[in-house]
């Protein structure tokens, strides 16, 4: 464990105190790892900036690409708070399972996402063709594959800062399961 305290608002700079004050007022309270991301005067705009910006995606399939980047990152922070926002966009504690197991039986065309994520994350984007020919045969685009590795970038960037820095997880944590990352 590495001894690594979050930030208190007296602690960042004034533009990251305003953002922090403006994510307290949305989400009810300052998640730890954006508070995190405050230690630098422009690092949480940029990620906000980034994470926020528009895609192909619905919330459930970004979930799904959040979840599984996670999983595959051994990110136990990520893994929690997407956990907890997967069951707010519908999924079950049995399909968030699944899913960071690197499947989704209960849907084929979410079954191809899930695989397509894993892949990227795994192989660092050198992927077989069955897989990317799988991810298209489910009816996905060439955008939406462009906003998965948007999605697993944005994601893999938050998980190195946590596995980096270890803060305390403030989310319900998620069922540990066996990590599939290899």
């Amino acid at each position: 464990m590495r001894p690594f305290d979050v930030p208190t608002k007296e602690q960042v700079s004034a533009q990251n105190k305003e953002i922090l004050n403006d994510l307290e007022k949305k989400v009810g309270f300052v998640p730890n790892i954006y508070a995190t991301y405050a230690y630098s005067d422009t690092a949480l705009s940029r990620y906000l900036a980034f994470a926020n910006g528009k895609t192909s995606l619905s919330n459930k399939e970004k979930e799904v690409v959040n979840l599984v980047t996670s999983q595959v990152n051994g990110c136990t922070y990520c893994q929690a708070a997407h956990t907890a926002l997967g069951k707010m966009n519908g999924f079950s504690d049995e399909q968030l399972i699944e899913i960071r197991k690197g499947s989704a039986s209960f849907d084929s065309k979410t079954d191809a996402l899930v695989k397509l994520t894993r892949a990227v994350a795994v192989n660092k984007g050198k992927i077989k063709d069955d897989v990317l020919q799988g991810f298209f045969d489910a009816g996905y685009t060439k955008e939406n594959l462009v906003d998965v590795i948007i999605g697993v970038g944005d994601k893999t960037t938050t998980n190195i800062l946590h596995n980096v820095t270890d803060i305390p997880i403030d989310f319900p944590e998620a069922p540990s399961i066996e990590n599939n990352s290899n």
